[in-house]
């Protein structure tokens, strides 16, 4: 049968809407995937993300969405990667810089043991605190200890007292780019051999393979060059295994061996 104008511009309509209506889908859940189906991320949110979260994480995600900076959360499917692998590695002791409302660090503390321990470290206590009571209704707010201010200074006191070298089983860094080195010079300190370090947003937002000219946010420009330092330079550290994954904005996971 024929079709007439109006059913075609209907339907036009409708597969430009349902179009649409996958865009924002994608900008609001998915924002950091690097993957270049947006169909394909909502595949595996929607099969193996979205039905093992936690309530918990599922209501801090959903707090977190509404707040104007929400580009800097963890997205759904690297906090449960990071959830897994702290559980495959036993940790327990434990260390986050870079908190933001908590959704990393939610994702850590469920996955620790009743005794174990995050020191937690952001310059911004008031996101944190937008997470913090649904943290406590998870029951696990007792295994964080939570700093507010820079990290490096903390650190350093931390390395300065040698008892405490080889102590962390497990460190998460989503925090200032420029610093991810400064960090590391540290924290191979301070974790164990066999511990593991990821470090977050390693292939920020592809820029590392863009070309110098390309067109970039100016966030992403600012901050690709220590990237790509960054990058360069756990490629080289022999006192470390890493492997880049792009999962969210790309993390790389480094094993200490020596």
């Amino acid at each position: 049968m024929a079709t007439t104008t109006t059913e075609a511009n209907k339907t036009s309509t409708n597969g430009e809407d349902q179009k649409q209506s996958q865009n924002l889908r994608h900008q609001e859940v998915g924002h950091k995937s690097l993957l270049q189906s947006d169909d394909l991320y909502q595949y595996i949110l929607e099969t193996s993300v979205y039905p093992r979260e936690p309530e918990s994480m599922k209501e801090l995600r959903e707090v977190t969405a509404k707040h104007p900076w929400n580009i800097m959360t963890t997205s759904a499917d690297e906090g449960q990667f990071l959830n897994m692998l702290i559980k495959l590695v036993n940790a327990k002791n434990t260390m986050e810089i870079g908190v933001y409302t908590g959704y990393s660090l939610l994702a850590t503390a469920l996955a620790l043991p009743e005794d174990g321990k995050i020191l937690a470290m952001d310059v911004n206590r008031e996101n944190y605190e937008l997470g913090l009571p649904i943290i406590e209704k998870a029951g696990v707010a007792h295994k964080i200890d939570f700093r507010e201010g820079p990290a490096l200074p903390v650190l350093d006191e931390i390395v300065a007292d040698e008892k405490n070298h080889g102590t962390y089983d497990f460190i998460f860094v989503d925090a200032d780019k420029d610093n991810y080195i400064n960090y590391h010079k540290r924290l191979i300190d301070l974790v164990k051999v066999g511990g593991v370090i990821g470090y977050d947003n390693t292939l920020w937002n592809g820029s590392v393979v863009a070309p110098a000219d390309a067109p970039m946010r100016k966030y992403v420009r600012y901050y690709r060059d220590f990237v790509l330092e960054l990058n360069k330079a756990l490629a080289a550290d022999p006192r470390i295994e890493i492997c880049m994954l792009p999962v969210g904005d790309g993390i790389t996971i480094c094993r200490r061996i020596s």
